[in-house]
């Protein structure tokens, strides 16, 4: 339950015009998400990793969709901008997402997320069915099915969240991306910045330990619920999956299982991409979403 709403012009992303910050204080803390533009709602989720936040992940796609829509980057707990939970980040980042539709009064939304963005991004689809149009995921949805697993991406992801030098983060950076001059000296430095708090770095191990990797593992393992790859069927919501071809973090072939099992599925992949499609496609990636959420065909 949502109980204050302040608005305050944005000065954490010079980059991008007209941007206000809400700031929602719940039960769980405050929840910080930024907007701009004009129109339906489209909400972006972030994805995991050292240093990540919502702008660094769509600021420099937010001039295109806020042409058109009312965009809102939510900053999800456990990555230093909102305030943290005790909560696993998956947890507490579906929870976050009915947080913030609740706290700015919104009935439904379109939602773009990134890696693990896109994960609670369908999760909360599925379990609001009434609550999301459509659904846009870059990497990150299904299983891998041919690749192993974890992949080299994730590998080095535990590695720098176990022991985190500068070394292991451009690393992990460096399998990020296809095009290896993405990873600039100013983008090192803000990422080791904030990766290394000590709140954001104890969020990361609940995630990406390697104990709490194999402790998931486990308990899916012996649970029997149905993993998420095995509830995509029940997705109402149309959905365009987006995928890097040389995705290292989250191979290709993770995405054959939510192509055959969600209902109403469209997939474009991206040459010469890694996980940021968004990023290293960004012309590219703004045609092709765009004109996924602005038809105008009639929805199911």
């Amino acid at each position: 339950m949502t109980t204050d709403l302040r608005h305050e012009t944005g000065t954490t992303a010079p980059s991008t015009d007209g941007l206000i910050l809400h700031e929602l204080q719940t039960e769980h803390g405050v929840l910080r998400c930024h907007e701009t533009g004009d129109g339906p709602p489209l909400l972006f989720l972030h994805g995991s990793g050292p240093g990540v936040t919502g702008l660094r992940n769509f600021a420099g796609i937010l001039p295109a969709f806020a042409r058109h829509f009312r965009c809102l980057v939510l900053e999800f707990p456990g990555f230093g901008v909102s305030d943290p939970t005790d909560l696993h980040p998956m947890q507490a980042g579906i929870q976050a997402v009915g947080d913030l539709m609740n706290g700015l009064g919104l009935d439904s939304v379109d939602i773009i997320g990134n890696s693990m963005g896109g994960f609670i991004g369908t999760r909360y689809a599925i379990a609001e069915p009434e609550r999301v149009r459509r659904l846009v995921t870059m990497g990150g949805m299904g299983v891998n099915l041919f690749s192993s697993s974890p992949a080299e991406g994730i590998n080095l992801l535990m590695a720098f969240t176990e022991d985190p030098t500068k070394e292991r983060l451009v690393q992990w950076l460096q399998s990020m991306v296809y095009d290896q001059s993405l990873v600039t000296e100013e983008m090192i430095e803000q990422r080791w910045e904030q990766a290394t708090d000590p709140d954001t770095l104890k969020s990361a191990r609940k995630m990406y330990s390697r104990t709490a990797m194999q402790g998931a593992a486990a308990a899916a393992a012996a649970s029997d619920a149905a993993p998420s790859w095995a509830q995509l069927h029940r997705l109402k919501a149309k959905t365009l999956i987006t995928w890097g071809r040389d995705d290292r973090v989250s191979p290709l072939d993770g995405i054959l299982v939510p192509l055959r099992t969600i209902p109403d599925v469209e997939v474009h992949i991206f040459p010469n991409c890694g996980h940021w499609a968004m990023i290293e496609q960004k012309e590219a990636f703004e045609s092709t979403v765009l004109s996924f959420l602005r038809r105008k065909e009639a929805d199911k």
